[in-house]
Protein backbone atom coordinates (compact mmCIF):
# COMPACT_ATOMS: atom_id res chain seq x y z
CA UNK A 1 0.00 0.00 0.00
CA UNK A 2 2.72 2.56 0.85
CA UNK A 3 4.14 1.51 -2.09
CA UNK A 4 1.21 2.45 -4.67
CA UNK A 5 1.21 5.60 -2.59
CA UNK A 6 4.81 6.52 -3.27
CA UNK A 7 4.12 5.80 -6.90
CA UNK A 8 1.20 7.77 -7.14
CA UNK A 9 2.60 10.87 -5.61
CA UNK A 10 5.20 10.29 -8.37
CA UNK A 11 2.88 10.07 -11.29
CA UNK A 12 1.07 13.28 -10.03
CA UNK A 13 3.95 15.39 -10.00
CA UNK A 14 5.94 14.48 -13.53
CA UNK A 15 4.00 16.93 -15.67
CA UNK A 16 4.79 20.02 -13.18
CA UNK A 17 8.41 18.58 -12.81
CA UNK A 18 8.78 18.59 -16.46
CA UNK A 19 7.03 21.69 -17.12
CA UNK A 20 9.66 23.12 -14.57
CA UNK A 21 12.34 21.43 -17.08
CA UNK A 22 11.22 23.22 -19.87
CA UNK A 23 11.23 26.49 -18.15
CA UNK A 24 14.73 26.38 -15.97
CA UNK A 25 16.47 24.41 -19.26
CA UNK A 26 18.84 21.80 -18.69
CA UNK A 27 20.34 22.58 -15.62
CA UNK A 28 16.60 20.99 -13.65
CA UNK A 29 17.29 17.97 -16.26
CA UNK A 30 18.38 15.42 -13.31
CA UNK A 31 15.76 16.08 -11.19
CA UNK A 32 12.88 15.02 -13.74
CA UNK A 33 15.25 11.79 -14.35
CA UNK A 34 15.60 11.39 -10.89
CA UNK A 35 11.63 11.58 -10.53
CA UNK A 36 11.17 9.31 -13.00
CA UNK A 37 13.63 6.57 -11.42
CA UNK A 38 12.04 6.95 -8.60
CA UNK A 39 8.72 6.05 -9.91
CA UNK A 40 9.84 3.37 -12.15
CA UNK A 41 11.42 1.59 -8.47
CA UNK A 42 7.73 2.04 -6.90
CA UNK A 43 6.07 0.85 -9.75
CA UNK A 44 8.62 -2.53 -9.76
CA UNK A 45 7.89 -2.52 -5.97
CA UNK A 46 4.30 -2.73 -6.26
CA UNK A 47 4.73 -5.12 -8.99
CA UNK A 48 6.59 -7.40 -6.59
CA UNK A 49 4.49 -6.99 -3.98
CA UNK A 50 1.65 -8.05 -5.76
CA UNK A 51 3.10 -11.43 -7.16
CA UNK A 52 3.83 -12.24 -3.71
CA UNK A 53 0.46 -11.86 -2.51
CA UNK A 54 -0.87 -13.57 -5.71
CA UNK A 55 1.68 -16.21 -5.06
CA UNK A 56 0.96 -16.66 -1.20
CA UNK A 57 -2.99 -16.41 -1.90
CA UNK A 58 -2.50 -19.28 -4.65
CA UNK A 59 -0.94 -21.53 -2.23
CA UNK A 60 -3.72 -20.46 0.61
CA UNK A 61 -6.94 -21.56 -1.85
CA UNK A 62 -4.65 -24.92 -3.03
CA UNK A 63 -4.36 -26.05 0.82
CA UNK A 64 -7.90 -25.26 2.09
CA UNK A 65 -9.23 -26.91 -1.27
CA UNK A 66 -6.84 -30.04 -0.48
CA UNK A 67 -7.68 -29.98 3.36
CA UNK A 68 -10.85 -30.16 2.54
CA UNK A 69 -11.16 -32.52 0.10
CA UNK A 70 -9.03 -34.69 2.76
CA UNK A 71 -11.69 -34.02 5.31
CA UNK A 72 -14.17 -35.17 2.90
CA UNK A 73 -12.83 -38.84 2.83
CA UNK A 74 -12.98 -39.54 6.36
CA UNK A 75 -9.28 -38.71 6.80
CA UNK A 76 -7.97 -36.52 10.64
CA UNK A 77 -5.21 -35.34 11.40
CA UNK A 78 -4.34 -35.56 15.28
CA UNK A 79 -1.93 -33.66 17.51
CA UNK A 80 -0.89 -35.45 20.84
CA UNK A 81 -1.47 -33.61 24.11
CA UNK A 82 2.73 -33.75 24.70
CA UNK A 83 2.99 -31.89 21.09
CA UNK A 84 0.64 -29.31 21.58
CA UNK A 85 2.74 -26.90 23.46
CA UNK A 86 5.21 -26.68 20.48
CA UNK A 87 2.63 -27.35 17.38
CA UNK A 88 0.01 -24.34 18.95
CA UNK A 89 2.74 -21.08 18.78
CA UNK A 90 4.05 -22.36 15.50
CA UNK A 91 0.60 -22.77 13.97
CA UNK A 92 -0.73 -19.56 15.10
CA UNK A 93 2.92 -17.63 13.76
CA UNK A 94 1.96 -19.73 10.23
CA UNK A 95 -1.65 -17.98 10.54
CA UNK A 96 -0.29 -14.49 11.56
CA UNK A 97 2.33 -14.55 8.42
CA UNK A 98 -0.46 -16.45 6.15
CA UNK A 99 -3.04 -13.58 7.40
CA UNK A 100 -0.62 -10.35 6.99
CA UNK A 101 -0.16 -11.69 3.56
CA UNK A 102 -4.05 -12.22 2.38
CA UNK A 103 -6.13 -11.45 5.18
CA UNK A 104 -7.16 -14.90 5.55
CA UNK A 105 -7.41 -16.15 8.85
CA UNK A 106 -7.61 -19.87 8.04
CA UNK A 107 -4.70 -21.64 7.55
CA UNK A 108 -3.19 -23.38 9.19
CA UNK A 109 -5.23 -23.02 12.27
CA UNK A 110 -7.96 -24.47 11.37
CA UNK A 111 -7.00 -27.74 10.41
CA UNK A 112 -5.18 -27.60 14.04
CA UNK A 113 -7.67 -26.96 16.32
CA UNK A 114 -9.73 -29.84 13.95
CA UNK A 115 -6.70 -32.05 15.02
CA UNK A 116 -7.33 -31.15 18.49
CA UNK A 117 -10.69 -33.31 17.98
CA UNK A 118 -12.61 -30.85 19.89
CA UNK A 119 -16.52 -31.35 19.97
CA UNK A 120 -18.16 -29.22 17.64
CA UNK A 121 -19.28 -26.54 20.13
CA UNK A 122 -15.39 -25.82 21.34
CA UNK A 123 -14.50 -25.98 17.57
CA UNK A 124 -16.66 -23.02 16.74
CA UNK A 125 -15.71 -21.08 19.35
CA UNK A 126 -11.98 -21.57 19.52
CA UNK A 127 -12.00 -20.69 15.58
CA UNK A 128 -14.00 -17.81 16.90
CA UNK A 129 -11.60 -16.36 19.24
CA UNK A 130 -9.04 -17.14 16.79
CA UNK A 131 -10.66 -15.05 13.98
CA UNK A 132 -11.49 -12.33 16.59
CA UNK A 133 -7.74 -11.88 17.54
CA UNK A 134 -6.50 -12.25 14.21
CA UNK A 135 -8.44 -9.21 12.89
CA UNK A 136 -7.54 -6.67 16.24
CA UNK A 137 -4.00 -8.10 15.14
CA UNK A 138 -4.62 -6.70 11.43
CA UNK A 139 -6.06 -3.69 12.25
CA UNK A 140 -3.63 -2.83 14.94
CA UNK A 141 -0.81 -3.29 11.93
CA UNK A 142 -2.74 -1.00 9.86
CA UNK A 143 -2.92 1.47 12.19
CA UNK A 144 0.86 2.09 12.72
CA UNK A 145 1.43 1.66 9.22
CA UNK A 146 -0.98 4.78 8.57
CA UNK A 147 -3.37 2.64 6.06
CA UNK A 148 -6.10 2.41 8.44
CA UNK A 149 -8.85 4.56 7.18
CA UNK A 150 -12.24 5.18 9.06
CA UNK A 151 -14.27 4.89 6.25
CA UNK A 152 -13.36 1.76 5.45
CA UNK A 153 -13.98 0.66 8.73
CA UNK A 154 -17.48 1.71 8.54
CA UNK A 155 -18.28 -0.37 5.59
CA UNK A 156 -16.72 -3.28 7.66
CA UNK A 157 -18.71 -2.36 10.39
CA UNK A 158 -22.07 -2.32 8.35
CA UNK A 159 -21.15 -5.83 6.90
CA UNK A 160 -21.21 -7.14 10.52
CA UNK A 161 -24.93 -6.96 10.14
CA UNK A 162 -25.62 -9.74 7.86
CA UNK A 163 -22.99 -11.58 9.33
CA UNK A 164 -24.35 -11.51 12.65
CA UNK A 165 -27.78 -12.58 11.38
CA UNK A 166 -25.78 -15.44 9.66
CA UNK A 167 -24.24 -16.32 13.40
CA UNK A 168 -27.76 -17.06 14.24
CA UNK A 169 -28.86 -18.57 11.82
CA UNK A 170 -25.52 -20.75 11.59
CA UNK A 171 -25.89 -21.67 15.59
CA UNK A 172 -29.46 -23.12 15.08
CA UNK A 173 -28.47 -25.26 12.65
CA UNK A 174 -25.63 -26.58 14.55
CA UNK A 175 -27.63 -27.65 17.92
CA UNK A 176 -29.15 -29.51 15.82
CA UNK A 177 -27.04 -31.32 13.49
CA UNK A 178 -25.18 -34.33 14.00
CA UNK A 179 -21.17 -34.25 14.80
CA UNK A 180 -20.40 -36.49 11.69
CA UNK A 181 -22.79 -34.19 9.52
CA UNK A 182 -20.96 -30.62 10.89
CA UNK A 183 -17.94 -32.18 10.18
CA UNK A 184 -18.94 -32.89 6.50
CA UNK A 185 -20.29 -29.42 6.18
CA UNK A 186 -17.17 -27.85 8.00
CA UNK A 187 -14.91 -29.25 5.27
CA UNK A 188 -17.24 -28.39 2.34
CA UNK A 189 -17.04 -24.86 3.13
CA UNK A 190 -13.29 -24.74 3.06
CA UNK A 191 -13.28 -26.59 -0.17
CA UNK A 192 -15.63 -23.47 -1.16
CA UNK A 193 -13.26 -20.62 0.74
CA UNK A 194 -10.21 -22.02 -1.31
CA UNK A 195 -12.05 -22.47 -4.51
CA UNK A 196 -13.30 -18.78 -3.77
CA UNK A 197 -9.97 -17.76 -3.59
CA UNK A 198 -8.15 -19.40 -6.54
CA UNK A 199 -11.14 -17.81 -8.53
CA UNK A 200 -10.52 -14.14 -7.45
CA UNK A 201 -6.71 -14.15 -7.97
CA UNK A 202 -7.36 -16.10 -11.75
CA UNK A 203 -10.09 -13.18 -12.42
CA UNK A 204 -7.57 -10.21 -10.77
Amino acid sequence: MAGGGEGGAALGSAPIAGSAARAAGPASTPGAVGGGAADGMARARGAEEDALAGMAGAVLGLALVAYGLLGLTGWRMRVAARHQRWAGPLAGAATGAMSAVTGVFVMPVAPYLQALDLDKDDLVQALGMTFTVGTLALAVMLACRGQWHASAAGGSFLALLPAACGMLLGQWLRDRMHPALFRRCFFAGLVILGAHQLLRIATG
